[in-house]
């Protein structure tokens, strides 16, 4: 009997543990898929994602995609590294000849749906890409996929979807979703997808006309994105919408919306901890995966993490940035190990990443409720609660100068944009002369709307270039083709920290919003009753304004009027009137757009929360969406103002930066309130030089080290070197004390014209004069010898005579 109830409690246990695994296992049979090359980079990125799909108990298989040529496939050492389909590649186009690995991936999924087994026994698949690490059980049905609506997560820069792009590519522009990144959609869904995605990619490829960032959002302009349109329009061709999803994937660099768990870090841009950062692109024929014991740099630790950022959701942000790369790291560590690599030496890192506190942080993250919140339902929670309407279109717009001051502006203030996030598009609206226009080199910085010159007016010869904002957006609204419903004006001398919507800070139609000029007194004085018919409305307001595209039609040209009137109102320049500490008129224009607005008696919204200056001390548990560099900054005895560089050629002399400012480590963390003043301040000019860094990448640049590529090249580096003589000397007789590291990176600015450094040329010139003066000696001496024994020979022969 005893026997018999112990048999049957065994039995009992045995079938509550096979009902548990039932019930874990997914009812549906899913199928996850990833396109890479024969080459060495994709390679460190399979053994990133093979590992994070284990380590977070993805369910189903999954599948490497790998197209290589019969040429690469001799040499290539990577087949062991994942579950692998072969497929042709594609990288040179077979009918065109075009090179264009990124049409892979289609190519790839439309092979493995023909010719695998694997296609015909699935029912959900999951399209990612290997530059990424999962974090969380992926499964279609519980992101809320169904079929005939796919789950994707938002790509908000294919801008293409809005404008003639999609109208030339698909007959139904009005279905185009910007989507991208993670792909979970039903097997019949793929099937009647896949021919049109590799069809439109080609299509869209073959279209150079429309390769413009103002038409696709590619910044390069090099239509490497035209597999991402491939994608939107075939899927629109179809009539396959997406459920839009913004919070399943995450950039490393990027923060979390507050309740958000990402499931998936797509570090396909670079981003940086502190002092730290990475780029996938440093590591583009890195054979990592082959060298043993040889790991990405090592990121901060949680801890020091902590020191950097005090708001929980950006430091949130911070510790997803090193998670990723930390996992990379754990999967070259277990890689190396599995394939024979003999045991790494200690260090502190290794035995962090093998430490149970760093299991404990890295374990699979469950989704929650805010993660799953689609698009629309965001949407309809902030327009008015008006389920019908989805988020209103936003453009955002600039005003800038053909000079080299507002290039690097411009080139700071677009890279901004990109990491920010911000819905829509962006225009640069750029007043030049004829004459500039001729000789300007910039029209590739961005979406460029060009604005007749203002500069002198053409009526009074008055010199004031600020009356070209105004003037320019008059014009845009006059000559452009706007769909967008709000507009967010920026000045060209601003980073985007964050997205700036409507929604968010309230914005609507007879209500816009705006951020504080408290300096404007003129408000509060005589020089609003001359000015205005409505003193009492005139609110001080400037920097930054969301307002509705009706309220700007009518605003328009009240907004240039009125700054032309207070220009010329020269009687009331005065400081006590105005606030100008310069008593020159140079804010007529601030004052012509708080006066024309209160001509329409258009009342602000005043928020304090979307723009700080670098150097002053931000409001506790505020993030703000704008840095607004318009003054002079400085932590300790490093400072910063733009207006040193004034005439400096930034974008066009490879490789030129900004002074680095301090590290944060070196910091004094026992102020706060200066601590975080310092942080912001280091924080706007190390993304300014990101993407100075950046722009000249693209400019494919020479390497760091070899000589100027042009002869212009050089005659800019003699420029210049007079303009400011040896930078080091310049900034020291500030009181700037820089590392080694910096003053070997402004090394590059002390060149002469020949492109040599200053201080190579000095050494060849020792050793040349040493040379000489040495052979000079040992002539010297050897004549010295001859002459010595010419006189004793002679001597003796003499003596011998005379004997």
């Amino acid at each position: 009997m005893e026997r018999f109830s112990i048999l049957w409690v065994l039995v009992m246990l045995g079938l509550a543990i096979c009902t548990v695994e039932a019930a874990q296992k997914a009812p549906w049979r899913i199928q996850t898929l990833f396109s890479v090359e024969c080459q060495n980079y994709f390679d460190w990125q399979t053994v990133g994602l093979m590992h994070s799909f284990r380590k977070a108990k993805q369910p189903g298989h999954i599948t490497r995609l790998l197209s290589c040529t019969e040429e690469q496939k001799k040499t290539y050492r990577g087949m062991h590294l994942a579950p692998t389909f072969e497929v042709p590649s594609m990288s040179k186009h077979p009918t065109t000849g075009d090179w264009y690995p990124a049409i892979n991936k289609p190519a790839g999924v439309l092979h493995w749906l023909k010719h695998s087994k694997d296609a015909e026994n699935v029912d959900w698949v999951i399209i990612l890409d290997a530059d990424m690490i999962i974090r969380g059980r992926i499964v279609p049905w519980k992101l809320g996929a169904e079929k005939g609506r796919p789950v994707a997560a938002y790509y908000g820069y294919l801008r293409g979807c809005d404008n003639i792009l999609a109208q030339l590519h698909t007959k139904h522009p009005e279905l185009c979703d910007k989507v991208g990144g993670l792909l979970a959609m039903h097997i019949d869904d793929l099937r009647s997808l896949a021919p049109m995605w590799l069809s439109k990619t080609e299509e869209v490829r073959q279209d150079r006309a429309h390769w413009g960032v103002n038409i696709t959002g590619d910044i390069y302009e090099k239509g490497w994105i035209s597999e991402m349109y491939g994608y939107s329009f075939g899927a629109a061709e179809v009539g396959l919408r997406h459920k839009i999803n913004d919070n399943l994937m995450i950039y490393p660099g990027y923060a979390p919306r507050e309740g958000v768990e990402p499931i998936l870090l797509h570090y396909g841009l670079p981003f940086r901890v502190g002092n730290w950062s990475f780029s996938k692109a440093d590591h583009d024929e890195d054979d990592i995966v082959y060298n043993c014991g040889q790991l990405f740099p090592q990121p901060p630790y949680p801890r020091e993490v902590k020191q950097l950022e005090i708001d929980p959701n950006l430091r949130r942000g911070l510790f997803l940035s090193i998670e990723c790369i930390n996992i990379l790291n754990e999967a070259l560590l277990l890689h190396h190990a599995a394939n024979g690599c003999p045991k790494p030496a200690w260090s502190k890192y290794v035995n962090f990443l093998k430490s149970r506190a760093f299991a404990e942080l890295t374990k699979p993250k469950v989704v929650t409720p805010p993660t799953l919140e689609m698009m629309d339902d965001k949407a309809q929670e902030h327009i008015d609660h008006d389920a019908s309407r989805p988020y209103p279109k936003i453009h955002t717009i600039f005003s800038t100068e053909c000079t080299p001051y507002f290039d690097w502006q411009t080139v700071g203030l677009m890279h901004s944009f990109h990491l920010s996030g911000q819905p829509g598009n962006i225009t640069r609206l750029l007043s030049c002369s004829d004459a500039d226009l001729k000789l300007y080199k910039g029209h590739n910085l961005a979406p460029t709307h060009y604005v007749p010159s203002m500069s002198q007016h053409p009526l009074t010869g008055d010199w004031y270039p600020a009356i070209n904002k105004p003037a320019a957006v008059l014009h845009w609204l006059n000559h452009a083709n706007i769909d967008a419903e709000f507009i967010v004006i920026l000045d060209a001398d601003m980073m985007m920290r964050g997205s700036i919507t409507p929604w968010e800070f309230k914005a609507t139609r007879g209500r816009p919003v705006s951020t504080p000029y408290d300096y404007l007194i003129g408000c509060d004085n005589e020089l609003a009753k001359l000015h205005t018919s409505h003193p009492e409305a005139c609110d001080k307001v400037g920097g930054v304004i969301i307002m509705h595209i009706d309220d700007l039609r009518k605003f328009a040209l009240l907004w240039l009027h009125k700054t032309e009137e207070v220009r010329a109102d020269r009687a009331h320049y005065a400081k006590n009137i105005t606030g100008d500490i310069y008593e020159s008129g140079w804010i007529s224009e601030m004052y012509g757009y708080s006066f024309g607005a209160a001509e329409l008696k258009l009342r602000h919204t005043i928020s304090r929360e979307i723009m700080i200056y670098p150097g002053y001390v931000p409001e506790p548990g505020i993030r703000y969406r704008v840095f607004h560099y318009g003054l002079e900054f400085n932590v300790g005895n490093w400072s910063f103002d733009k207006a040193e560089w004034r005439e400096v050629d930034m974008v066009n002399r490879c490789w030129a930066k900004f002074p680095e400012p301090p590290d944060p480590s070196t910091l004094d963390h026992n102020d706060e309130e200066n601590l975080q003043r310092n942080l912001l301040s280091i924080e706007c000019v190390k993304i300014l030089n990101e993407a100075l860094h950046l722009h000249h990448e693209r400019r494919n640049c020479p390497k760091a080290g070899s000589l100027p590529i042009s002869v212009e090249d050089a005659a800019e580096e003699n420029v210049i070197s007079r303009k400011f003589g040896n930078f080091s000397e310049k900034f020291d007789s500030r009181g700037n004390h820089k590392s080694a590291n910096d003053s070997e990176e402004l090394a590059s600015v002390q060149k002469d014209g020949a492109g040599i450094p200053s201080s190579f040329r000095f050494w060849v010139l020792f050793l040349c004069a040493f040379s000489v003066l040495g052979f000079l000696v040992v002539i010297f001496v050897v004549h010295s010898g001859r002459k010595r024994k010419g006189t004793k020979m002679k001597h003796h022969r003499t003596r011998r005579r005379n004997l």
